[in-house]
């Protein structure tokens, strides 16, 4: 009889960084604990925020044990001989751990010293051999020294398996969706609660995230200024990573308003619920392959979504194709927005197979994927 999974840790950034990583690995704890309160998780996370250990309110220990962008994981194989798991699973961005096969090297060395049973990495990010980051093709090479690849899309998936990757290897387990429980609020509640007067007028839509240039602010601005005959407020609420963004927004001609701090996941989806839809005009980089987390978010509150058509938003392009832009076309964008204010009720009825695809990936769905593959590795033998 198989031995259930009584330990597992997970190798990422971690709240409080600001990070969409470290909101991804916690939203996944907190349902991998809900399966299993039994559960034992550890997070071996980058020292940012502090060097001291500490217990969170998931009751995950958390060991801050090495920088972003680290060359020597050391101090992590340390702390695992004081608590081998059975599972060690990375959460790769290359933002944090870089290009360089140092990481993959620690959890080879962790498993070949029985510090972990499996090894696994989640690649948030896989490059495309037109990306300018040539080492992250070597990286990507590298991949069949580990257990299992967990990818969010087809795209990614595919392309690994291009690139060299065992097919065995390879397990496609979508990024996980909150379903919104602020639905049933009214707008002066929810503006209320996020520090806001209930001042919008006309159709208000929501850019939530981030403010940085691939977000697209800048198209989306110049759509509005197309559409200047009609009323709208527009809900840009993310922490700005980008002066000449921020100088972009304080500008704009159509009314704005602007939340300019780090958002939690509790508080992106009261922006979501606020809002009559969500706009994510996204410009990819070349060559990069991902999935967004923002989309998740909006997905679960079952609102109209307008987005461009890149990788990142490719689930929005798959489900909802005809409420996607080609990117960086602001006159396409208008056109778009000005076909959904005057056929809402359609285009919500339109994203119906948007919505089932966000309650089919609800985050505790997508844990007990997680669990399964942990425990099919475990399983397994030659």
């Amino acid at each position: 009889m198989a031995q259930p999974i009584r330990r597992i840790g997970f190798i990422s950034r971690y709240s409080p960084v600001h990070c969409g990583i470290a909101e991804y690995t916690k939203m996944l704890i907190s349902a991998l604990r809900s399966l299993n309160p039994r559960l034992e998780v550890y997070v071996f996370s980058t020292d940012e925020a502090t060097n001291e250990p500490w217990l969170d309110e998931l009751g995950v220990n958390v060991i801050p044990c090495y920088p972003r962008f680290a060359s020597n994981y050391s101090k992590m194989l340390d702390e695992l001989v004081e608590v081998p798991v059975d599972v060690l699973h990375l959460q790769h961005e290359y933002g944090i751990y870089g290009m360089g096969r140092e990481i993959i090297e620690a959890l080879s060395e962790a498993k070949e010293e029985k510090l972990a049973g499996k090894v696994i990495i989640t690649m948030h990010t896989v490059d495309h051999p037109y990306t300018e980051r040539k080492d992250a093709l070597k990286f990507q090479a590298a991949l069949n020294n580990v257990d299992a690849v967990v990818v969010h899309s087809s795209l990614q998936e595919f392309e690994l398996h291009i690139q060299g990757i065992e097919a065995s290897k390879l397990h496609r387990i979508p990024h996980g969706t909150l379903i919104n429980p602020y639905l049933c609020y009214t707008r002066s509640y929810l503006a209320k609660s996020l520090g806001l007067q209930d001042e919008f007028s006309g159709v208000v839509l929501s850019v939530p995230g981030f403010l940085r240039k691939d977000k697209g602010i800048d198209m989306l601005l110049d759509a509005l200024e197309i559409l200047e005959d009609m009323r709208f407020t527009l809900l840009i609420a993310g922490e700005s990573k980008d002066p000449e963004v921020h100088r972009l927004v304080e500008n704009a001609s159509a009314k704005t308003i602007i939340i300019e701090r780090y958002l939690s996941s509790d508080e992106i989806l009261r922006v979501v619920a606020l809002a009559d839809a969500i706009v994510l005009p996204y410009r990819d980089r070349r060559g990069a392959y991902a999935v967004s987390g923002i989309l998740h978010l909006s997905m679960g509150g079952l609102k109209p979504i307008i987005g461009s058509r890149t990788p990142r938003l490719v689930e929005l392009y798959q489900f909802a194709p005809r409420l996607t832009v080609p990117p960086g076309e602001p006159k396409e964008l208008a056109k778009k927005i000005a076909w959904l204010v005057e056929n809402y009720d359609y285009a919500v009825a339109y994203m119906t197979e948007l919505y089932g695809y966000a309650a089919r990936t609800q985050w505790i769905r997508m844990a007990h994927r997680h669990l399964e593959l942990y425990q099919n590795l475990l399983d397994f033998k030659i």
